[in-house]
């Protein structure tokens, strides 16, 4: 992965080049859209200037009434206009004050203060701690706790495959009848038989595995589900065929749904929990989006895995520590750098882009005296600020007279410090190796088995998801600046010839946030764009890669992401590597700004080509012709003893620079030199120009039969900053709301189901003995369930314990308050419905797994208000 400032690999232009792969029902906005903050603030700035100026020429002007002797009423009259001028200016300086802090203006909480709110409840209630806390902590080290673990978990778990499509068969349409092919479920030490249900959740039929084979009740059993909203068809010639609409499938421990097209051309088995002991199976073959049902539009809600199942992917774990080669051949020895600085007499370490960085929010945020002129040139420089050159960021650091933070004393000039964490592999230190800044590489290094295992067949895609080191010089910003972190890439590797996406129709109609560099450039804000219409105008570079942006897009707002405060930024020319397609980021508002937390990068072949060149080891594809192709092919032939002859121990960089070079460039050498006998040819390798003569290379074209093409693959990679969109999470989900007496507000977070830490809590509503088995039978009912639960069965009042769950994120509340039925609480409106003791695990289930919506619940149950139960 390249990603995001946190991880910015290069504050340098040619290291960022090089790696800038990432450099509810109520609606709470802590803050404004920050374009119109700064529209805000340009004006406020102009009025609180004007004010100042007025201010102190109505002060002069009383002055010379004094001196001049004016009479009383007229200088009472003129100190009555300077106080009143002085109430405009404290009215404008709060106002700024109020803009400049991150507030409305209204009263509403400022962005520190929100952010510190997030953070005090993230730690209290041990979502993350700092690393080794009884010794102080070490900077950029942070330990998750045990909801910390389970928000990552579940994030991961549906990056990868939750709520997959285990196995989707191919049919054969004989007319009406329709027959199973190729489908099957493993499980382990449990009935190897699936239970079917139609819509009105009455069984069906049966799936048996050992049989391979669907066995549907017989017609008499059609009264119990007549009524479905999708009726079952049971055709009379085969009671192994059918013409399903819907189907519910259940089994031990978990619930799945069968899905089937009315043009019955496809079957999809979506899992819907984790029963002990089962391991689903999705075949290489699946397909997806049944006849037309696709997983959002269906009255099941059914939820696609978003990438490593979804997509078919194939999934690696690679070592965390990676030789000097291997980092050598991509890039990152020479080129993963920061620029920094140094206190001249301590030696105390600053990131210099920080340093000016902060300087420029301080002047920004605290001086109100600067005019908008000046306000608007700082602005300037936090947008360039990644681009800045070594020179350049040194020039503003002494412009603007940045000192060090602590002790003010002068800076050494900015100059680069390699982020890796440096070690030896083996007891000789004879080998020396980095932990991985990124799990991209094990990737690449491993593209030749992973194409074999692909069937030697293009595109496919791999995915890893592992820890990467960074060295940070001054780790800040909590959990987006870390040393340690989880990433999450995937590498789809693509004919360079052929970008399109079979799958891309599915995302093409999507619209939200885009900035394309033109916006940026004139100084315009993102807007809404149509995703189509950006691959099609040729704003996004390919169809592969608007599918991925499409995909993250996706991912993002199902966790919970606010998709008005996410944004996807095209990089600028001069932040992309020369050899790049087109780069986006997936950008996330948070009260940090707005924080880079996937990049998706169209990054050609250079990934590939390096590891070659470096091992010698061709990572190449095929594409077989099924005749014989005739093709002009250019070749550059260096005649080795004329240029040893000439150039003696610089001849095998010579020989690798006139192969290396393209075929405009070739021809144009060819010309040269059948005109001049001559010509100057630069060699990179050795830093300066050599002169080439006609004897020392001969370059023609010759016609070749060929039975296939060889190509180095390109890389379309989607690169994923867990941390980073965790934290972003948190933020979006948190708000506070009174308590019942109103003295003091609660925290919530307004998790998804999807991603909570607990799913749900049990809570008897007083101590009482036959409430307290009734919760633990509910409670073994969810574990049978997959459902994450917390019982508490202590004396504390259900407010207080319905307070403590809020602010854990649980988004459903389980009271018993009888034996024979319960409550079933929502977070967030506080609603609650009455259900059979016996079916409130399944209504959790239902919900939690999306099968639901609460609404969908609502409408179905009684509902239940008690003035108790009202935190």
């Amino acid at each position: 992965m390249r990603i995001f400032s946190t991880f910015k690999i290069s504050s340098s232009s040619v290291g960022h080049n090089l790696f800038s792969r990432l450099s509810l029902r109520r609606s709470h906005a802590p803050f404004p859209e920050p374009s119109m903050a700064t529209t805000t603030e340009e004006s406020l700035r102009r009025d609180f200037a004007a004010k100042q100026s007025a201010v102190e020429a109505q002060g002069n002007a009383i002055r010379a009434l004094k001196a001049a002797t004016a009479t009383k009423p007229e200088i009472d009259a003129a100190i009555e206009a300077l106080n009143q001028l002085k109430i405009e200016k404290a009215a404008v300086e709060r106002e700024l004050l109020s803009v400049i802090s991150g507030g409305s203006g209204d009263g509403s909480v400022s962005r520190e203060a929100f952010r510190q709110a997030v953070l005090n409840t993230l730690e209290r209630r041990l979502f993350y701690i700092p690393s080794f806390k009884i010794y102080r902590g070490v900077a950029g080290l942070y330990d998750f706790g045990p909801p910390g673990c389970a928000v990552k978990s579940n994030v991961l778990a549906f990056w990868r495959q939750v709520r997959e499509f285990i196995g989707l068969p191919k049919f054969i349409n004989y007319g009406t009848v329709t027959r199973i092919q190729n489908f099957g479920i493993v499980t382990k030490g449990m009935q190897n038989i699936w239970q079917l249900y139609s819509n009105a959740e009455y069984p069906v039929g049966y799936w048996s595995n050992a049989k391979h084979s669907l066995t549907l009740l017989d017609n008499a059993k059609q009264r119990y589900w007549s009524n479905a909203k999708h009726p079952v068809m049971l055709p009379d010639e085969c009671k192994t065929s059918y013409n399903i609409v819907g189907l519910r499938v259940k089994h031990p421990g978990k619930t799945s749904t069968l899905l089937i097209s009315p043009q019955c051309k496809t079957l999809v088995l979506q899992y819907l929990g984790n029963a002990a002991g089962t391991s689903p199976v999705a075949y290489p073959d699946y397909m997806q989006d049944p006849g037309g049902i696709s997983g959002t539009q269906s009255k099941l809600k059914l939820r696609k895995c978003h990438f490593v199942l979804e997509e078919n992917m194939l999934e690696v774990d690679c070592p965390c520590v990676t030789p000097e080669v291997v980092l050598k051949a991509s890039g990152h020895v020479d080129k993963f750098t920061d620029l920094m600085v140094k206190d001249e007499k301590t030696g105390t370490c600053y990131r210099a882009d920080h340093l000016l960085k902060d300087f420029c929010n301080e002047k920004l945020q605290k001086d109100l005296t600067i005019s908008a002129e000046k306000a608007a040139e700082f602005r300037h420089v936090l947008a360039v600020l990644d681009d800045l050159s070594a020179e350049e960021l040194g020039a503003k650091i002494k412009e603007y007279g940045i000192t060090a933070p602590d002790t003010k004393n002068p800076l050494s000039d900015p100059y680069p410090f390699n982020l890796m964490f440096q070690t030896s592999i083996g007891p000789s230190g004879l080998l020396p190796g980095y932990m991985r800044p990124e799990t991209a590489q094990g990737i690449f290094v491993n593209f030749k088995d992973l194409y074999y295992y692909n069937g030697n067949k293009l595109p496919f895609a791999a995915a890893q998801i592992g820890q990467a080191f960074r060295n940070e010089i001054s780790p800040r910003q909590g959990l987006l600046r870390v040393r340690e972190f989880t990433l999450a890439e995937i590498e789809h590797f693509v004919d360079p010839e052929d970008k399109s996406h079979p799958k891309y129709s599915e995302v093409a109609n999507l619209e939200f946030l885009m900035f394309p560099r033109e916006e940026q450039m004139s100084g315009q804000s993102a807007k809404i764009i149509c995703l189509g219409e950006a691959v099609s105008k040729g704003i996004v570079n390919n169809e592969t890669l608007g599918y991925f942006i499409g995909r993250v897009y996706l991912f993002l707002t199902r966790l919970g992401i606010n998709r008005k405060r996410l944004r996807f930024r095209q990089h600028l020319a001069n932040e992309m590597a020369h050899y790049a397609a087109d780069c986006w980021d997936a950008e996330i508002e948070s009260t940090y700004g707005w924080i880079e937390c996937v990049g998706i990068a169209d990054r050609s072949a250079y990934d590939l080509r390096a590891h070659t060149d470096k091992s010698g080891v061709p990572l190449v594809a095929a594409e077989k012709f099924s005749e014989p192709r005739e093709v002009e092919k250019l070749v550059i032939a260096p005649v080795k003893k004329e240029l040893g002859l000439a150039f003696k121990g610089n001849q095998k960089n010579v020989v690798e620079a006139l192969e290396a070079m393209s075929e405009q460039e070739a021809l144009e050498m060819k010309a040269a030199l059948e005109s001049k006998g001559e010509v100057e040819f630069q060699v990179c390798t050795l830093g300066k120009n050599v002169c080439i003569k006609k004897n020392m290379v001969s370059i023609s074209k010759e016609k070749k039969k060929e039975h296939q093409r060889v190509f180095t693959p390109s890389v379309i990679e989607p690169s994923f900053g867990i941390g980073r969109i965790i934290y972003c999470l948190y933020e979006h989900s948190f708000y506070t709301r009174p308590s019942k007496a109103g003295d003091e507000q609660l925290n919530v977070f307004r998790f998804p189901p999807l991603v909570a830490p607990i799913k749900c809590t049990v809570f008897p509503l007083v101590q009482n003995q036959q409430y307290e088995e009734v919760a633990k039978e509910i409670s073994k009912s969810l574990t049978v369930a997959g459902i994450s639960h917390k019982i508490d069965i202590t004396g504390t009042s259900i407010g207080k314990r319905y307070a403590r769950t809020d602010e854990l994120g649980v988004p459903f509340a389980i009271t018993v308050d009888s034996t024979s039925s319960v409550t079933i609480r929502e977070r967030d409106s506080k609603d609650q419905i009455r259900v059979n003791v016996d079916e409130a695990a399944t209504v959790v289930k239902a919900v939690t797994d999306g099968l639901k919506s609460w609404e969908d619940i609502w409408s179905s149950y009684p509902h239940h208000s008690s003035e108790s139960a009202d935190d």
